[in-house]
């Protein structure tokens, strides 16, 4: 592994240092795969660039598809979520859709 691989902590790119100073995974939580997906959606829609090359991906289908995906998690969880995290998706869905139109629309 070279060491323009390992992030600030020394760890593999998505790696974290546990107490113990161990490279470890952070844990998954509603919130962590909620902007997980938000994150997908954006670089689909070239709001964020590619991590390695600095390009930006415009995929119209490739970020409705993350965005149907949040969608159909905000109507699966009704109810089960507490107020942030019913928060958290709802604001997420309601900007991305937002920021599709105005892609679609080529604003």
């Amino acid at each position: 592994m070279t060491t323009e691989q390992k992030n600030e902590k020394g760890c593999p790119e998505g790696g974290m240092k546990n107490r113990q100073g161990d490279c470890v995974m952070p844990t998954v939580s509603f919130t962590s795969f909620i902007l997980s997906l938000n994150t997908t959606a954006l670089f689909h829609l070239g709001d964020i660039p590619h991590p390695e090359t600095g390009q930006k991906v415009f995929d119209l289908e490739l970020a409705r598809h993350a965005i149907d995906t949040l969608a159909m998690l905000e109507e699966k969880t009704k109810g089960n979520l507490d107020n942030e995290e019913q928060d958290l998706i709802s604001r997420v869905v309601y900007e991305l859709k937002m920021r599709f139109i105005k892609a679609k629309s080529g604003r």
